[in-house]
């Protein structure tokens, strides 16, 4: 039996779900409302406000599409209900971010600014206080997107393992380095 795919997903008040014909999985709520579809060979039904998953046989293939289906079914549910956040934290001298609307400019130690436009999905914010370290904050109702746009932001400037510079995830520890010891 797969460990994931046999728990039930538990619908919290004022969520919605809607299974069509050819499993296509709409679930709306409070914060918005997001839709999947999912295998065919996946039987999806609403008992008593939870969601349960079946699978047809003990195929390897099958025990992985239960496992997959019933993680993203349940991810849509808690994003449509409580949300996703993601802080990043930009460490260096100089290194600042601000939002305009749906677009980022970040200033990352180039010579020049970079500017990403957030698809309408995200919400970003940014928060810049004297010392200390500048703070992006995307909120978002899909999970996949929010993480997908967390790491574009992330890869314009990884963290290095030496002084620890550039943007990392609020609260992540870093594998430092030793720097050069000095010969005696």
């Amino acid at each position: 039996m797969s460990r994931i795919g046999i728990l039930p997903i538990a619908l919290p008040e004022g969520v919605d779900i809607n299974i069509d014909d050819n499993n296509l999985v709409s679930v709306k709520g409070p914060k918005g409302e997001l839709s999947q579809q999912v295998d065919t060979a996946i039987k999806i039904k609403v008992e008593n406000q939870e969601i349960v998953l079946e699978r047809p046989d003990d195929e390897i293939r099958s025990k992985a599409m239960h496992g997959l289906y019933r993680s993203l079914v349940n991810n849509m549910v808690i994003g449509v209900s409580v949300g996703y956040k993601i802080q990043q934290e930009l460490v260096g001298v100089g290194y600042r971010a601000e939002a305009k609307g749906q677009l980022i400019e970040l200033s990352l130690g180039f010579s020049h600014d970079i500017h990403i436009q957030l698809p309408n999905e995200v919400k970003v914010e940014t928060k810049t206080e004297r010392r200390s370290n500048p703070v992006i904050t995307l909120t978002s109702c899909d999970k996949q997107l929010i993480g997908e746009v967390a790491a574009k932001i992330r890869s314009l400037r990884p963290p290095e393992p030496y002084k620890g510079k550039g943007i990392k995830f609020v609260g992540e520890q870093l594998r430092r380095k030793a720097g050069k010891s000095a010969a005696v």
